[in-house]
């Protein structure tokens, strides 16, 4: 089984990830770069000087995903009895028609607003039979796009509603008539048009659009060069340059099988040449990528809908990601220097390795639009879409210097930098257009499962998950742990949080109130955005594991489990800052304490890693375990043991911790000289 998963390579699940499985002939390549281009031009006039109802962008941004759905992914992608339904020879004449449906079923709600408004409540038939084909239609484009997992959960949302009367007790409601359906589904901003496709329609187009732009511009491979002309020459540099050049590149990307394509390609090679066994070199690369979603800025499309849900700017959601991520990424730089200290690896020879000058001299321009996005989030304070606008029109005059340049060098017309810098943009469009696909439909059929939930399920759902828990906020947390894994193997981290953080995360706030545990909501959705990640390479499904196990030649499944092993560093991370908030730095306002608790968090990271490598400066004797395993508690959460400590504040508890790693490390430097 293993050998036959490992025909498709990196490129072909990327491109079956984004829907661009199918093979078109030139005008039909035209179709779908007119639709392309026409969806960025539109969401770039939405971020500058067009002005629309929030209800007509979200209609006319599913409009765009649906066409692009229907005309790039074929109903099914095995060939069958009936092979018209597999076709990827072009596009077959029923996908035109399913196109053009979606298309006029996604703006109904647009062309009849004013109607609906007045019939709320005593739909007519019309709108029944739109309102149930765009969840039909809508259901259907999803499950091409992503597979049957978000489509089936919807379908047993929509079960429930309407059978809730025959429900077991604590599930049991009032069943919901076809017209309420409809109406809170379909017809209105508090389901499929609700809060998360309006932030994929004015917000994470604008970021996957800049993403997008960087890559055809070369972005990617500078970040991955500049990080080799760093790291190189240290102990198993080039896997560090991966985890280093994953988070640069995760900066512009929300897609970790983009970021393996992108970096993979040159790092895995690298780190099988000084030594890493392919299954580790793939583990490892899987690791930094999967974890790219986590750095801020960008954060994938989830950050901007924390950031609705949570009712705060969305400056509030990066700083209370920063922490936690950064600790996770210097976490996973740290463990591969174990595991180069375990191999005893040297690093690159100088030959291979390029100049750290004159790569930055080269591509230093691609650091300007991301400067840039930066100082308008952090600085100006201006808007996601505003911020994400100047830094793409930044970057498409930066592409036109570049083939300006280019063509200065080559002795070429400036005629024909022009045209390349065109043709780079429309890919870039094209691109960024294509990758929005999937998240604009995950977002919209998340919107099923919201709409439900918001018609007083949401409270039989707060009492069921109770009695599961047993109103323990720790079993509470596994269980939402757990339930986001198994949920993110089959969807996207977008969908995977929209769903889970619909479903629990208010309440992990109330029964850790219950407990008197005081968690800010804030870390509640974070915790459920991190472990949809974490899904990503989660073993057997998850899907980088098997872009870069493709890459590496290695097993899929073993670059699955040992992913997953280097990611226990991440993800023991959400139940920390969940129990102690101070991590997301909530009420923290002074520079020097949050400085303090990120150095406290770095050293319990790195105690925690090491206790589950088995290595610290040489390998651990089991006695030790546990020691490691507590100065990382105390570090990590100095209030765990404030009960048992006569200490006046928490902060001197840090010394404790500190303390136990500086006598395991003198042990070990004692053991390895008397060895």
């Amino acid at each position: 089984m293993a050998k036959s998963i490992q025909i498709k390579s990196a490129d072909e699940i990327l491109k079956e990830e984004t829907g661009d499985i199918r093979t078109l002939n030139k005008y039909e390549k035209k179709l779908i770069t007119i639709i392309a281009v026409t969806w960025a031009l539109f969401q770039l006039s939405l971020a500058s000087w067009l002005i629309l109802d929030s209800i007509k962008v979200r209609a006319i941004h599913l409009s765009f995903a649906m066409s692009m759905l229907f005309l790039t992914v074929p109903l099914s992608r095995k060939e069958g009895r009936f092979k018209f339904f597999s076709k990827k020879d072009g596009i077959h004449f029923t996908d035109y028609g399913a196109a053009i449906i979606g298309v006029i079923l996604a703006l109904y709600i647009m062309f009849d607003w004013e109607g609906l408004a007045v019939r709320m409540g005593a739909l007519n038939g019309r709108d029944l039979f739109m309102g149930s084909f765009l969840v039909l239609f809508l259901l259907e484009a999803t499950r091409r796009i992503i597979g049957p997992a978000l489509p089936v959960i919807a379908l047993l949302f929509t079960t429930w509603a309407f059978f809730a009367p025959h429900m077991p007790y604590f599930l049991s409601s009032k069943a919901v008539t076809m017209g309420k359906y409809i109406n809170q589904v379909s017809l209105s901003s508090e389901g499929i048009y609700g809060i998360p496709l309006g932030v994929s329609a004015t917000i994470v187009y604008l970021f996957v659009l800049l993403g997008s732009m960087l890559d055809k511009a070369g972005a990617g491979q500078f970040f991955t060069t500049l990080a080799i002309s760093l790291l190189g020459r240290f102990k198993g540099g080039p896997a560090k340059a991966a985890v280093i050049s994953s988070g640069l590149t995760g900066l512009i990307s929300g897609s970790s099988i983009a970021n393996i394509v992108t970096t993979g390609t040159f790092t895995i090679p690298l780190m099988k040449k000084v030594g890493y066994p392919a299954k580790k070199a793939a583990a490892i690369e899987v690791a930094a990528s999967t974890d790219g979603q986590l750095m801020p800025p960008i954060m994938g499309a989830a950050a901007f809908i924390i950031a609705e849900y949570v009712n705060v700017p969305y400056i509030e959601v990066v700083k209370a990601a920063a922490i936690p991520a950064f600790v996770s990424y210097i976490a996973l730089f740290y463990v591969t220097h174990l595991e180069a200290s375990k191999l005893n690896m040297k690093g690159l020879r100088p030959e291979d390795i390029p100049s750290f000058r004159k790569t930055l001299k080269n591509g230093f321009h691609y650091i300007v639009p991301i400067a840039v996005l930066i100082y308008e989030l952090v600085v100006l304070r201006h808007s996601p879409e505003l911020a994400a606008f100047r830094a793409v029109i930044i970057l498409a005059l930066i592409i036109l210097y570049q083939e300006i340049k280019k063509s200065i060098n080559d002795r070429e017309t400036i005629k024909s930098a022009f045209k390349r810098s065109f043709s780079l943009i429309t890919e870039g469009f094209v691109s960024g257009s294509k990758n929005m696909v999937v998240v604009a439909l995950a977002t919209a059929s998340a919107g099923i499962i919201v709409g439900i939930v918001g018609m007083g399920f949401g409270g039989l759902i707060t009492q069921a998950v109770e009695i599961i828990a047993r109103g323990n906020v720790f079993l509470l947390l596994f269980i939402t742990a757990a339930a986001s894994l198994l949920l993110g193997m089959g969807l996207p981290t977008t969908a995977t949080y929209i769903v889970m953080a619909s479903l629990t995360a208010p309440i992990i706030v109330n029964v850790g109130g219950i407990y008197g545990i005081t968690i800010p909501l804030i870390a509640s959705h974070l915790f459920c955005f991190y472990f949809g990640i974490l899904a990503d390479d989660t073993p057997p499904v998850g899907l980088a594991a098997y872009a870069s196990a493709a890459i590496a030649k290695a097993n899929p499944i073993a670059t699955g489990i040992q992913g997953f092993l280097y990611d226990l560093r991440t993800a023991v991370i959400p139940f920390f800052f969940v129990l102690n908030p101070d991590l997301i730095l909530h009420n923290i306002h002074s520079w020097a304490q949050g400085f303090l608790i990120f150095a406290m968090a770095v050293l319990g990271a790195f105690a925690f890693t090491s206790a589950i490598q088995g290595w610290f400066i040489i390998k651990n004797v089991w006695a030790e375990v546990p020691f490691l395993l507590f100065a990382s508690l105390i570090l990590y959460h100095p209030g765990s043991i404030s009960n048992y400590v006569n200490v006046s504040n928490n902060y001197y508890i840090y010394l404790i911790g500190i303390l136990i790693l500086a006598l395991i490390y003198l042990e070990q430097r004692w053991r390895r000289k008397t060895n």
